[in-house]
């Protein structure tokens, strides 16, 4: 009898715990460590290097992110993360690990649609744009005593943005979540050593992939 007793108060508990679902006005707050991979392809750096290309590395920083529920099941998304990148070099530029580093700021806006709003595991997918700025853009030691003092400019990329994640309850208030995005960025890379200038036009096109913990306000 005590342990049939026992059985119901269980039961009776997770009956009346509440799920963190997002309802319409909800917002919601994420903090993710992110994973940004590319899978870049290049053309040649040019005139100088027509046999070359250019690689971008992977980069593991923080990210925050602000969902605001226009519906139960639709809500918009701001994404604001930076990451650190090296160009790295290919082809006849193989022999340079890094040709340049940069600094990458995208804010990302996607709008989401929830598909099982009320449940304690969500999925969602999401679409939007993406506007790309790079910034603290310089050239490598190794590049600039192969060729000599050089600045480097990458110009900003406006791109759309896909995106499929979950958010999984552990309170009422606070949930886990997975998320996955991939972003459209294409960038032209130009070099000026002394006046003369080479440029590369490069397709970045990362996948992120983060987990992190959410908030439900």
């Amino acid at each position: 009898m005590k342990s049939s007793l026992v059985l119901i108060g269980v039961a009776a508990s997770a009956i009346a715990a509440q799920p963190a679902f997002a309802k319409e006005g909800d917002v919601l707050i994420r903090a993710r460590a992110i994973l940004v991979a590319p899978t870049e392809s290049s053309g040649p750096v040019e005139p100088a290097f027509p046999a070359s290309a250019v690689g971008v590395s992977d980069s593991v920083m923080p990210e925050v992110d602000f969902t605001y529920m226009l519906t139960d099941r639709i809500g918009a998304e701001l994404i604001l993360a930076t990451t650190k990148h090296d160009a790295q070099g290919r082809g006849a530029l193989s022999g340079f690990d890094e040709l340049a580093s940069t600094w990458v700021l995208p804010p990302t806006l996607t709008l989401q649609y929830h598909l099982a709003p009320e449940g304690k595991v969500r999925p969602y997918v999401g679409a939007g744009i993406n506007y790309t700025i790079f910034y603290s853009t310089k050239a490598s030691p190794a590049l600039e005593t192969a060729i000599g003092a050089t600045t480097v400019k990458m110009d900003d990329s406006f791109g759309y943005a896909l995106q499929a994640g979950v958010d999984i309850d552990l309170t009422e208030k606070v949930f886990l979540n997975l998320d996955v995005k991939y972003i459209d960025i294409d960038t032209t890379a130009r070099l000026n050593t002394g006046g003369a200038i080479n440029s590369a036009r490069v397709s970045i096109d990362p996948i992120v992939a983060g987990v992190g913990i959410g908030f439900r306000f």
